[in-house]
């Protein structure tokens, strides 16, 4: 038997090469995909190999990520509960994929993946498995063989694994491009305020720079194409604002999540440049679109970020309101300015060609102004249905 492994390096994955080889005497192929994470890949490969692969495969997909992944997360203007910008359920399709097409390759039987019973990527990666390589079996080892940590420290002790034979891991950590999540320890108390060794992208805002950044971030149809005077591909627009986000204590999150397993849970999230971008993206829209266009997005934002979090990456619906919303960034292009300092960023300044806002109409001491007349007949036809059934109703009642 030939098995794909997703592998991080981590305690679970290490264990679960060598269980995969001694309980069903698997050939094991393990996969980890770049996508944007600060790891030492070389070191992550020994390691795979140390614990019994047979073969080991560094994928490095930042540019897929961000263009692929990343991008329309932008055009969607992506956040869960109004808070999440999506960074660990947007890889998990795009790794998933990954190891489907290094099975194929390989002519594996089985693909393997390290999710707990209580997680949300045991949905994203399953559902991505089950759409792209549907004949595959699919292992969850650390699920089926009901795993604990102390287990597998005891186990790997035994084994020689090279794992850190200790319990003293403060958090589980998941990294790449777009964000950083922090999870465990003391952050399972909800009361409980993070401690300061939890973050690495972000300084904490009291410690920030003294003078603020000021930031010209420019789309071209909904497209990150500059940063100041760093132009690029969108993976190095988003690292140069994850650095200078991060300097000036930008973008961390802390929120109770509702799971799509049915759980509460208590996220903490590092992500300066999708605070940035998602920002200034949501700020040109407004410029553009008229009101009902504006709301109308909204609304499939919230859609299309829901989808992807419950790990729905391959429903059509999905892939319907993202085309919508392609289309509409067609007009997403001008410029946005911000402040960032001490962990706020502010909106100074927004131009587009395609901006309906006009100083001529807005400004009340020159140009347009309606009359008395007109004034007063808006006023009455607008309200009209809302004044008859107050007044209609308030009569009713009195009687």
């Amino acid at each position: 038997m030939k098995v794909v492994l997703a592998y991080s390096g981590g305690l679970d994955t290490t264990v679960s090469i060598s269980l995969l080889t001694e309980r069903l005497n698997a050939e094991v192929i393990t996969v980890t995909v770049d996508v944007g994470q600060r790891e030492d890949f070389k070191e992550i490969e020994n390691k795979a190999y140390s614990a019994g692969a047979i073969k080991h495969y560094t994928l490095h997909l930042i540019d897929e990520f961000a263009d692929s992944y990343i991008q329309p997360c932008i055009y969607m203007n992506c956040s869960y509960e109004e808070r999440y910008p999506l960074g660990t359920a947007l890889a998990r399709p795009l790794i998933a994929k990954a190891l489907c097409d290094t099975a194929r390759r390989e002519g594996a039987d089985a693909i393997a993946h390290g999710s707990t019973c209580k997680g949300n990527d045991q949905v994203r990666f399953n559902l991505t498995l089950m759409a792209e390589c549907p004949d595959f079996k699919i292992i969850t080892p650390v699920r089926h063989w009901k795993l604990t940590r102390e287990w597998e420290l005891e186990y790997a002790r035994k084994r020689g694994l090279p794992v850190k034979l200790d319990s003293s891991k403060k958090y589980s950590i998941d990294e790449n491009l777009w964000s950083r999540s922090i999870e465990g320890g003391v952050l399972d108390d909800q009361s409980s305020f993070p401690p300061e060794d939890a973050f690495e992208w972000t300084v904490a805002p009291e410690k920030a720079p003294e003078e603020p950044v000021v930031l010209e971030i420019e789309f071209l149809e909904g497209r990150p194409v500059r940063v100041n005077d760093v132009e690029g591909s969108l993976s190095t627009l988003v690292r140069t604002l994850n650095e200078i986000g991060g300097k000036h204590g930008i973008g961390r999150i802390d929120h109770i999540e509702n799971r799509l397993v049915g759980i509460k849970s208590r996220e903490v999230y590092e992500a300066p440049a999708a605070t940035i971008l998602l920002l200034a993206h949501k700020e040109l829209e407004k410029t553009v679109y008229t009101p009902r266009e504006y709301r109308f997005k909204h609304l499939l934002d919230f859609e299309w970020s829901d989808l992807v979090y419950q790990g729905l990456w391959y429903e059509p619906l999905r892939e319907r309101i993202q085309r919508v919303g392609a289309e509409m960034n067609k007009l997403v292009t001008g410029r946005v300015w911000l402040k960032a300092y001490k962990g706020s960023v502010t909106v100074l300044g927004r131009e587009s060609p395609y901006s309906l806002y006009r100083r001529e109409v807005a400004d009340y001491d020159k140009g347009w102004y309606p009359s008395e007349e007109e004034a007063e007949g808006f006023i009455r036809i607008w309200g009209m249905h809302s004044i008859q059934a107050h007044l209609l109703r308030c009569k009713r009642n009195s009687v």
